[in-house]
Order: C-alpha cells, then structure tokens, then sequence
C-alpha cells in the first residue's frame, strides 16, 4: 500500500520517457554461445529466440571473455581465495590479486602505482572526490562520458568552476584555459575521453597535453590531464597501450576498465604514487565498497598478460584487419562513416525511422547491433554503432556487410 502513489507517480514518469522516445528498450537476455564453427565465428543465444546472433554491439575488443587461460585463472583464484572478499580494502579485504593487479596494470599504463575500482564510472567518481578543491577548475570535452559529467557533480563543482570545451577543438580549449582565474583557482583539471564511445573518434592527447603544458606556471598546482581511456587501452595503439600511445603522448592521470578489451570485469586509475594515496584516502566509491573478487583480478591479470605478448599483438592485427574490412565495405556500400582506426564503427545514417528499420532488419537477419536516434542524439546525427572484435571473422564481416548491401 506505501509505495501505490510513488508507483503511479513513477509509472507517468516512465510513461513521459517512452513519449519522448527516450525510454530504453526491454533487455534481451543471453542465454548461452555457440563456439567459432568453420568460417564463422561465435555466435549466442538470446532467450525466446530460437536461432543465434552475431554480437556487433559488444566492447570486448580482443575477444578474451573465454579464453582458456583467463578462466583458468579465475577458476584458481576462487578456490584460493573465494568467490568474495567478504570485506571492504580497508577492513582486511585487500586479498594479494588485488595488489598484483594494480601493480600490474601501473606497469602496462607506465605510471608509478594505480588504484582498482568495480568499475571505471565508479573510478571517475572517486578521482573527482579525491583531487576536487574549491580552487579547483574543470575543463571538458562537450563529449565526454556520462561518468565524466557525473563524477563533476558528486564532487560538487560549481558552475563557475567548470569549462566545456567543442569536442576537439584546441582553439576552444584555449579560450576555456584562458577564462581560468589564476588569484582565484589554485589547480586545473582537464578531463577528456580517449576514444568518445558513440563515435569511434580519438582525442588528440598530444596537441591538449601540449596546450596545457604552456599555462603550467600559471596556476599553484599546474594543469592536470586525464584520459578515460576505457575504449581505447587493449584495443588501440600498436601495443594496444590505448590512445596515449597512439598519439605519442601520455597524460597525467589514466583511468581504464578492465570490462572492454580485456574482457573482464572492474576499473583502476594510473597515476602518480601520491594522487593514488588521495584516491585511496579520499575516494567514497573505493572506501566504502566491496573491491573486485580475486577471480576478476587474476582474470585481469591473465588479459593484460596476453595484450602485452605475441598473442596479443596477433589479436591486434586481427582486429585492425576486420576494422578495416567492415570500413571499406561501408565505403564501398556508398554509407556513411566517420573515419578513424579504432574498431567502434559508426554507420552514419541521420534519420530515426530509417535507423530503426535497419537495426531491425539486421536483428532479423541474425545480428545484434545498437541504433542512436533521436531525441538521445540530435535530428541529423542518427547512428547505428558497430563494434569490431578480435573473434570476428572475414566471413562474419561480410555477412554483415550483406544484410547492408539488401
């Protein structure tokens, strides 16, 4: 009886967004997967459906969910360690995958220590919370990921303390940073994403870090940069070290996941030794949280392994290789890209009935893609984001690109 009226209340709610045609979608469940057979590769099984599905909507990257040797090390990790830590990190609950881990994943990003979250949204927060001053002025990309955007407000920044620069625009950047007032802020932080999820593009990490360098003497604490570069590590760079290492220019502070390319599970900031000591003193989303199993971590641990190996070099040319088949396919179809090497291909296709006739079709032709219409994205900028992985095959590039073609 308490919750009729908030149910009704919520009910309209709901009722505005599926109106607006912002509400989303009832959540398929997959319920099992048909290893790679012949010329194609994988394939799963949704429930209430009756035959399989080609996955172009996944951002496992290198394809390593089920590989062997990750779940024989999670496997090994459970029974050492059990399925949970039963406590928070600073309640006992720091089990020795969870230092290994951090330890690795400093060595792969090349900083001096990192800090593991349950996931890079949680990561976003706890570095806002933990670097966050009221002398402290945020600038960001216009396309930066809801998590950036969220972990700003949980820090409570206001809006005098912040600067939304055009999605790479350095000459915007520029007059963001020359509006900062050095008497009255004390350090800047500029936030940007690696790769921008919904386009497939890549920040310019060289030109921003090199932009922010010459206002450095400006402010007490200097300009700070941070790449999320959760799509970009594992699957980008000739290493797979993420955007920074395709532009050839680190950043300050990394944030990352393990939950896209190394198909895992959890999320970590790469940085200095003493702004990992801030998170893990100041940060409320590390604090007061249960970390990642033991299974996750070693599981993590197995993945950047393999990134970091001839296998994983293998995987990459793989999948620049199937990248770059579906992009000249598209081009070859006479549709719409927006150009780029990253395995997130945008099809272009600015009309919202027509996206959504096509995202049908492909789905009853047997493959699972992501349409963005309107209003989530302006009238104009209607798109169906394709994901390239390292277990697709040229077979499975070209039945895609068939059901395109019809």
């Amino acid at each position: 009886m308490a919750l009729e009226r908030l149910d009704e209340a919520l009910l309209a709610e709901l009722q505005r967004l599926e109106n607006e045609g912002r509400s989303k979608a009832p959540e398929r469940v997959i319920s099992g997967r048909i290893p790679a057979e012949g010329a194609h590769g994988q394939r799963f099984l949704l429930q209430g459906y009756d035959r399989p599905f080609l996955r172009m909507n996944s951002n496992s990257y290198l394809s390593l969910s089920f590989h062997p040797t990750l779940l024989q090390a999670a496997d090994q990790a459970c029974h050492r360690f059990g399925v949970g830590p039963g406590a928070v990190r600073f309640i006992d609950g720091t089990f020795a995958p969870h230092a290994a881990l951090e330890e690795r994943i400093a060595r792969f990003v090349g900083t001096p220590a990192a800090k593991i979250f349950n996931s890079a949204y949680t990561a976003n927060c706890g570095l806002a919370l933990a670097i966050a001053s009221p002398a402290t002025h945020w600038i960001g990309d216009q396309l930066n990921h809801n998590s950036i955007i969220r972990a700003m407000r949980i820090a409570g920044v206001p809006g005098e303390n912040k600067g939304i620069f055009r999605h790479n625009d350095m000459d915007d950047l520029h007059r963001c940073l020359e509006q900062v007032d050095p008497s009255r802020i004390e350090r800047v932080v500029v936030i940007f994403d690696g790769i921008f999820s919904m386009r497939g593009d890549y920040a310019p990490v060289d030109r921003i870090v090199a932009l922010c360098r010459k206002y450095e003497g400006k402010f007490r604490d200097g300009v700070i940069t941070v790449v999320d570069d959760s799509h970009g590590l594992g699957a980008y760079g000739a290493t797979g070290r993420g955007t920074a290492e395709f532009c050839g220019t680190a950043p300050d502070i990394v944030v990352g996941t393990f939950g896209k390319a190394f198909g895992v599970n959890g999320g970590f900031i790469a940085a200095s030794a003493a702004v990992v000591e801030a998170v893990r003193q100041k940060a409320d989303t590390y604090i007061y949280t249960n970390p990642l199993s033991a299974a996750d971590c070693a599981a993590a641990m197995a993945a950047i392994d393999i990134c970091d190996s001839p296998e994983g070099l293998v995987l990459l040319d793989t999948l620049r290789r199937r990248t770059g088949q579906l992009r000249d396919g598209l081009t070859a179809l006479g549709l719409e890209s927006i150009p780029g090497p990253h395995p997130i291909v945008p099809l272009l296709v600015r009309d919202t009935d027509a996206t959504r006739r096509i995202v049908r079709r492909l789905f009853d032709g047997g493959i699972l893609a992501v349409g963005l219409t309107f209003p989530v994205v302006p009238r104009g900028d209607e798109t169906i984001r394709l994901q390239v992985n390292a277990a697709h095959t040229e077979a499975d590039i070209d039945f895609l690109l068939g059901l395109l073609r019809q």
